[in-house]
C-alpha cells in the first residue's frame, strides 16, 4: 500500500481485497523466523514483528509491532501465536512484558501454560 490514507479510502469503499493476515497481494502473509524473533517484510522494511529474546532461560515476549497499514487485521494475534508455537517447540517458557502479549494471554487461556510461573 502507497500511504495508510490509501488503504483507509479502500477499506471505506469496501473495495478492498486484502484480508486478516493476508499481504496486498490477497496471499496468506509470511513471517521469517529467527531466534527470538517472527517478522514480515514488505520492500525490504518490518511491517510487523514480535521479539522474544531469552532471559533467565525463559523467552521474553518484550515487543510487538504492526504498520499500521495492518492493523485491525489480526497480525498481532497471528504473531503472538507463531511466537507461542516456536517457543513451545523449543521445549522454553515465557514471559509476557509486552503489554499486548499480557493481553493475549488473557484472552488465550489455552496457552496459559507456556507462561512462567
Amino acid at each position: 500500500w502507497p500511504t495508510a490514507w490509501d488503504f483507509w479510502v479502500c477499506l471505506r469503499r469496501r473495495r478492498c481485497k486484502k484480508t486478516a493476515g493476508q499481504d496486498a497481494g490477497g496471499r496468506p502473509m509470511e513471517f521469517q523466523r529467527e531466534p527470538g524473533r517472527i517478522y514480515a517484510e514488505e520492500e525490504g522494511r518490518v511491517i510487523a514483528e514480535v521479539t522474544f529474546p531469552d532471559r533467565d532461560g525463559a523467552a521474553d515476549i518484550d515487543h510487538t509491532f504492526v504498520d499500521d497499514t495492518l492493523r485491525g487485521q489480526g497480525v498481532a494475534g497471528q504473531l503472538l501465536q507463531a511466537a507461542a508455537d516456536q517457543i513451545r517447540a523449543e521445549g522454553k517458557r515465557a514471559r509476557a512484558t509486552c503489554s499486548y502479549a499480557e493481553i493475549w494471554f488473557e484472552r488465550h487461556p489455552e496457552e496459559a501454560d507456556l507462561l512462567c510461573p
